[in-house]
């Protein structure tokens, strides 16, 4: 076996553990393998063969030519990561004597603040969003819940009866790493989401929000269906499911300041992904404090 098909085959290898031993997520394992193959073609192109023969100078290359390729400051901070973990499992198996990667950095990523609907603009859509037609109970309750409890839309779609607890307003929902958590739901949610299982009829196994023939919803009919709604309203927004998870953040954390609840309830694994939503909150202070403050005012 030439070099070059030992440093793939390596690479699988670590693929199929992170499916089976982590779990990880299709999407997760098809992004790693994407990053992963550029490295490969890289080597192959620098005629590096395997992963030993790769030092800081050679992955400081790689990135900047991925750069001046066109890969965005976050894809390549992605890439890096891909690049890094691998190298670490590597060098557990005694695979690999360094880290090629260990002091590499790319480009500073500028992270844009999530746009979110403030309170009336989010009342306005749950309340009109379910229509008098035969989605229209559907549609209401995964708007509620979407709000209610800021769900991811694969955690939302993957749902099923026997996950809910409508008595205690509680759901249990997937996340990523295959994690689960406990998230409460408000009594709006709850009341749409009886309405729907009443005329559904709530059997343990079955997904909650239907698509067609009976299959759990699609991720691509969620979002066409919210699309189609912010029209029909006449919203100049463009509404798509995390949309309403960033605005469930944003308004929890406002109201209580808790940053680590806000965590819990949205399951991110690190707070410093959560720390986005403090920017948004300290913003709306800034609104108030400029509109309110004599200092402050405009003239």
């Amino acid at each position: 076996m030439s070099e070059a098909a030992a440093a793939r085959t390596q690479v699988e290898g670590w693929l199929v553990r992170l499916a089976g031993e982590r779990q990880a997520s299709p999407n997760t394992l098809s992004g790693y393998r994407r990053d992963l193959d550029k490295l490969l073609r890289f080597m192959e192109a620098q005629q590096l063969g395997d992963f030993d023969r790769l030092d800081v100078h050679a992955m400081r290359r790689f990135v900047a030519l991925e750069h001046r390729a066109g890969l965005s400051p976050k894809s390549l901070q992605r890439l890096l990561s891909a690049c890094r973990s691998l190298f670490r499992h590597l060098m557990r198996e005694g695979r690999l004597d360094h880290d090629p990667a260990l002091g590499v950095r790319g480009p500073k990523v500028h992270r844009k603040l999530p746009q979110v609907l403030d309170v009336d603009e989010a009342a306005s859509l749950i309340e009109h969003g379910g229509d008098e037609g035969p989605l229209g109970l559907r549609d209401r309750a995964m708007l509620e819940l979407f709000y209610s409890s800021g769900l991811r839309l694969s955690e939302l779609c993957g749902l099923c009866w026997q996950d809910l607890d409508l008595d205690g307003g509680e759901v249990r929902v997937l996340g990523k790493g295959r994690k689960t958590r406990i998230v409460p739901v408000g009594r709006q949610a709850v009341a749409a989401l009886r309405a729907l299982g009443t005329r559904e009829g709530i059997g343990p196994g079955a997904p909650v929000f239907r698509g067609r023939g009976g299959a759990p919803i699609s991720p691509r009919t969620v979002q066409a269906r919210l699309k189609t709604l912010a029209l029909r309203q006449g919203s100049a927004r463009r509404i798509h499911p995390h949309l309403l998870r960033h605005t469930f953040a944003s308004h929890m954390l406002e109201s209580s300041g808790d940053l680590r609840a806000v965590q819990e309830l949205l399951g991110h694994a690190d707070i410093a992904t959560t720390q986005i939503y403090t920017h948004l909150d300290f913003q709306h202070l800034a609104r108030v404090y400029d509109g309110a403050h004599p200092r402050a005012r405009r003239k």
